[in-house]
């Protein structure tokens, strides 16, 4: 997305983004009290940093997607709010595994393949599937070589999975990852899960790891495609599973409940074109489509037939 200022965005959506945003850390608050847990908004680490700066737009989308995961089941169906907060091991059993046809084809990726390999067989996921979201996500050399150390500029994504500062922590925060136990084992986690100081640097610095960053995908493509299958709206097969857990890698899970379900609402869908390409491409897309849950639907499917394709990572 080119970085946009507040004031080309109509004057509707700019007080939306600005009162949204101003809730975001009450909000937060609320949803952990549901959920048993008390916390402070100065040590809660899914919370953005306050920015010393004026407020950007793309500041105020990061502060959103804060909003966002900490409460992303208000609005789910009652099965999936129901047990969308259980542990893994107390919902269905994993997602179907789905065996690569032979070794992966990577080409200059080769290096990859064992970190993708044992990945996927640790958590029974198909490695060309998390081949397919690395591709999608992370930037390329001139040599077409995945680059560890990829960097959105304009939010706080960063390594092959373009993990947010606040998926990172939730994923290290939480029992039976792969990255819990290496944060755990390095002393990074303080009570709860919590990080702080040197330790939350140290922690972020991680994504830049191929190894944490692989596995990272891994868990948090298997508990996505989980909660998806107890909403009702999972995919079946190698294509499918890789659409569905490329979805909640990019929306998140519970936008990604919404999208497969009955689709995004109009402000959510607008907002999150926009952080995609751009105001002035958004505007033209919506007006071709007629709304703007159609024209981010029709830009996201494309997107996802054209860069979600874990077959051409196969040898057979």
């Amino acid at each position: 997305m080119t970085t946009t200022g507040l004031d080309a965005l109509p004057p509707a959506q700019r007080a939306d983004l600005i009162y949204r945003a101003a809730r975001a850390g009450l909000d937060q608050l609320l949803w952990q009290a549901a959920l048993g847990r008390v916390d402070t908004p100065a040590a809660d680490p899914l919370l953005p940093p306050r920015p010393a700066a004026p407020l950007s737009l793309d500041t105020l989308i990061e502060a959103l997607g804060a909003q966002d995961r900490a409460a992303p089941l208000l609005t789910m169906p009652a099965t999936f709010a129901a047990q969308a907060s259980a542990p893994l091991s107390e919902l269905d059993s994993q997602p179907p595994e789905i065996a690569a046809a032979g070794p992966l084809r990577l080409g200059p990726n080769a290096a990859f393949a064992p970190l993708l390999e044992r990945a996927a067989a640790r958590t029974g996921l198909d490695p060309a599937m998390l081949a397919a979201i690395v591709d999608a996500e992370a930037a390329r050399g001139a040599d077409g070589r995945w680059d560890p150390h990829s960097r959105n500029p304009r939010s706080s994504a960063t390594g092959l999975g373009q993990f947010l500062t606040g998926t990172w922590l939730d994923e290290a925060g939480r029992p039976g990852s792969w990255l819990n136990a290496h944060a755990s084992a390095r002393g990074l986690l303080g009570g709860a899960g919590h990080v702080g100081g040197a330790a939350r640097s140290a922690l972020l610095a991680l994504r830049t790891n191929p190894e944490a960053a692989i596995e990272a995908i891994a868990d948090h493509a298997a508990a996505n495609l989980r909660r998806l299958r107890v909403a009702g709206v999972a995919g079946e097969g190698r294509s499918g599973q890789a659409r569905d857990a490329y979805l909640a890698h990019h929306l998140g899970v519970g936008d990604a409940v919404r999208f497969l379900g009955g689709g995004l609402a109009e402000q959510r869908a607008g907002r999150l074109l926009t952080a995609q390409v751009g105001s002035a491409a958004a505007d033209r897309r919506i007006a071709q489509a007629g709304s703007a849950a159609e024209a981010h639907r029709d830009w996201l499917l494309a997107y996802v037939e054209r860069r979600i394709r874990p077959a051409r990572y196969l040898t057979a």
